[in-house]
């Protein structure tokens, strides 16, 4: 499995704000495992942090916003791509004004400065959002977002506007890996026909011809931008022609998708996870990309945890046979037949459900069904495994169950099915007890979940 990730050191940008004006300044930091992204107002009394999750978004004009109780911070989205594409896990940022500081108006700089002070990698395992089926969310504006089943993270954006300069643009990246080279530098952009329009709305007080790419698709006379020059405080310039009013050309050709791109990517960082699965999106915005990102969220916690991800044609780190060294169970009561994975926190054991089991003569002859006080006997020793692990000598320890809570059944399981057992430690192991929370699927479906608490006692 892959490990998490958090940055090799500390980096501040000075900037500033698209929206406020105000000048920024933001410092990324280590962080440790599974905290996340978490973001930090030091010019708040308290410092409080907020997580960057898609639950805490509040607005998305022009830009995306989350707050907790009462905190905001704006424009996090360039900020989250850059984290996302370098794969970073876990980060604290610091932020000493409610908006990032907009900087060149893309992503370059923060990629940047994550390569300078390097990425280090972590001893917990990372968790990714697979998908397992499609998931599409449609907006009655035309604006569209689909994800795909796949393999690793990728996505296509398409783009389009009633305008004789950016009409329809498409863009594409197939790799994480590329997003430096091809994606990071894609500056965002806004239309002259709106800047009035958003300056009443209290946003892009810090825009300019330096942090956006400003399009002139539609003739204005020249006292309406020589008025859109004042309010912004802003040189007077004659606009004579059509076309892109910035002082230094086009990155690409399709900048503007590749800029939508970046900021769908920074919206879905907001999932929590990384994700394996393919990303559609059709003429997204910042309120697209945040309802989806809360649909996935939702989905998320209704699951409470992720069904754990592992290739069939692995070896396991523990057969049938190990696994008898460790634990005293024996047929018909042994019910774990391969632990695919287990380190110091977690473990993943795997039972293939036969209709050959002692248990349906009974229940039942003409229904098989597995009973649930033995999906909790198979979670409990998937889980002893765990426990045995943090002793030298596992074989001459056994594990008593002291007490289960929390058990909760979802759905049945049957011959046929093929039981995958997830438990992790819900506090380190002390004085020979262990706390475990576990979970068992079939497929993608929890079928029962159940809170243990055992005891490691050396054999007589």
């Amino acid at each position: 499995m892959d490990k998490q990730t958090t940055l090799k050191g500390s980096f501040t940008l000075k900037g500033k704000a698209l929206h406020t004006g105000l000048v920024s300044t933001v410092t990324f930091n280590p962080a440790e495992a599974n905290t996340g992204y978490q973001i930090q107002r030091t010019d708040i009394d308290g410092q409080p942090v907020i997580s960057a999750l898609a639950e805490y978004i509040k607005e998305t004009s022009r830009g995306t916003v989350i707050e907790s109780n009462g905190v905001r911070v704006s424009t996090i989205e360039h900020a989250m791509a850059a984290l996302y594409a370098s794969k970073i896990d876990n980060c604290l940022i610091q932020v000493d004004q409610p908006e990032f500081p907009i900087l060149d108006g893309s992503s370059k700089l923060y990629i940047e400065e994550i390569a300078k002070v390097g990425v280090a990698e972590q001893e917990e395992n990372r968790e990714y959002y697979v998908v397992k089926k499609r998931i599409e969310h449609k907006n009655e504006d035309g604006s569209s977002i689909v994800i795909l089943p796949d393999d690793k993270f990728s996505i296509d954006v398409h783009i389009s506007y009633p305008s004789p300069i950016l009409n329809n643009q498409y863009a594409s990246l197939d790799d994480l890996d590329n997003f430096a080279s091809e994606i990071a530098n894609a500056r965002t952009f806004v239309f002259v026909r709106e800047i009035e329009q958003l300056l009443q709305a209290n946003l892009i007080k810090g825009g300019d011809l330096d942090n956006a790419i400003v399009i002139y698709d539609q003739k204005t006379e020249q006292a309406n931008i020589d008025h859109i020059a004042d309010i912004l405080g802003k040189e007077h310039i004659q606009i004579n022609d059509l076309g892109y009013l910035n002082k230094t050309p086009l990155n690409y050709d399709n900048e503007c998708a590749r800029h939508k791109l970046l900021d769908v990517i920074g919206d879905l960082a907001l999932i929590g996870f990384p994700i394996k699965g393919h990303v559609i999106a059709t003429c997204p915005g910042h309120t697209v990309n945040a309802q989806f990102t809360k649909k996935i969220r939702k989905e998320l916690r209704r699951q409470e945890t992720m069904v754990p991800v592992y290739d069939p044609n692995d070896e396991p780190q523990y057969d049938i046979n190990q696994i008898r060294k460790m634990l005293p169970h024996r047929y018909p009561m042994q019910l774990v037949d391969k632990i695919m994975y287990a380190d110091e926190k977690m473990v993943i054991g795997v039972k293939n459900l036969t209709g050959n089991e002692e248990i349906f003569n009974g229940h039942f002859p003409n229904e098989p069904v597995m009973p649930g006080v033995l999906q909790v006997e198979a979670m409990a020793q998937t889980g002893g495994i765990l426990v045995l692990k943090s002793v030298p000598d596992p074989e001459n320890y056994s594990t008593y169950f002291m007490k289960i809570d929390n058990v909760k059944f979802r759905s049945k399981a049957v011959p046929g099915d093929t039981l995958i057992f997830k438990l992790v430690l819900m506090t380190p192991v002390r004085r020979g007890i262990a706390t475990m929370k576990g979970y068992a699927f079939v497929g993608d479906k929890i079928i029962s979940e159940a809170e243990f608490t055992a005891q490691i006692a050396k054999n007589k």
